[in-house]
């Protein structure tokens, strides 16, 4: 019995890890899959995390608000990563610059405009005051009720659900609409397209907004629900390793969603350990990194297998054919 708790309790740290992988993969692959290559999905992310716990807090404390602040922090989360990725898109789509650098700028930018502004609005410290109330796990009726499967699968945060109703609807956008074929072409072959008369432009344009929205709803999963504050390091590489969970799930929004299971399990290992006196004998330096090892062994196995989009990266500029 006391395995089978174990493994409960395995399963459902793993849901809550992997909830806002889930979230950036998925907005890397709307942005990769119109051909911008987004490598600022760290920076986005921090930023969703910074926006939800500053706002959040402030309602708290001034007006007064609880359960509903949680989700107005959603929100300005999700606005916030979508304004702050307007960078990312003005600077490789309009500009036509590197992909990759301007990806990296993001990254920077983010974690020092974060921490400047921390500074700036409590007194100096590095980290945000502690949210009084963050969200709390929901039981589905009924099925919360079934014996191990209830309580592991069946009893997250609200925004777990989220993600995993968002990973069917990014992938019924992309491959049942008119939406979604149009910006998979886009990615393909941005000429075509062009030729057709529909703007590569304003899709690349939508396409990095969405994905910028989606990473700060990850960074706004972190804060609401886990950590309870904002400092430097609360994502601590959880964008660079949704990248990988994007290219391991070779850009399909339910293989993204298997691909973050699985490193979510790798950091549900690392919480379970540290619970267990037998583990002591392992320095936690080792556990803190079973993630970021399982991620390059990942991506060493799958790079040259995935097939990413043909004109990602690239540079469209259609007075050049």
């Amino acid at each position: 019995m006391d395995v089978l708790n174990l493994l409960g309790n395995m399963l459902n740290i793993t849901l809550v890890y992997s909830t806002a992988l889930v979230l950036a993969s998925l907005g890397g692959i709307l942005s990769e899959k119109s051909g911008v290559e987004n490598v600022g999905l760290e920076g986005l992310m921090t930023v969703g995390a910074f926006t939800a716990a500053v706002s959040v807090h402030f309602m708290q404390a001034h007006w007064q608000l609880a359960g509903t602040s949680l989700w107005i922090g959603v929100g300005a989360a999700v606005a916030a990563g979508a304004l702050f990725s307007l960078i990312h898109a003005v600077a490789a789509i309009t500009f036509k610059s590197n992909q990759v650098i301007s990806g990296i700028v993001i990254n920077f930018l983010a974690a020092g405009s974060t921490l400047y502004l921390v500074k700036l609005l409590f007194e100096g410290s590095a980290t945000t005051d502690t949210l009084s109330v963050v969200f709390s796990k929901v039981d589905i009726p009924f099925l919360s009720s079934i014996p191990f499967l209830g309580p592991a699968l069946f009893s997250a945060y609200p925004t777990t659900y989220l993600a995993l109703l968002l990973v069917g609807a990014v992938y019924f956008i992309l491959f049942k609409t008119p939406a979604g074929l149009r910006l998979r072409a886009t990615g393909e072959h941005p000429g075509a397209v062009d030729t057709l008369g529909i703007s590569v432009y304003r899709i690349r344009y939508a396409a990095v907004m969405a994905s910028g929205a989606l990473a700060g709803l990850g960074g706004a999963a972190i804060t609401l629900t886990t950590t309870s504050n904002f400092t430097y390091n609360t994502i601590s590489g959880q964008g660079f390793i949704a990248l990988a969970v994007m290219i391991f799930g070779k850009w399909n929004p339910f293989g993204a969603l298997g691909a973050a299971m699985f490193f979510g399990f790798a950091q549900a290992i690392g919480s379970i350990l540290q619970i267990y006196s037998w583990a002591d004998g392992i320095p936690r330096e080792y556990i803190y990194m079973l993630p970021y090892v399982l991620t390059v062994l990942v991506l060493v196995g799958v790079i040259g297998k995935a097939r990413p989009p043909g004109a990602i990266g690239k540079i469209y500029d259609p007075t050049v054919r």
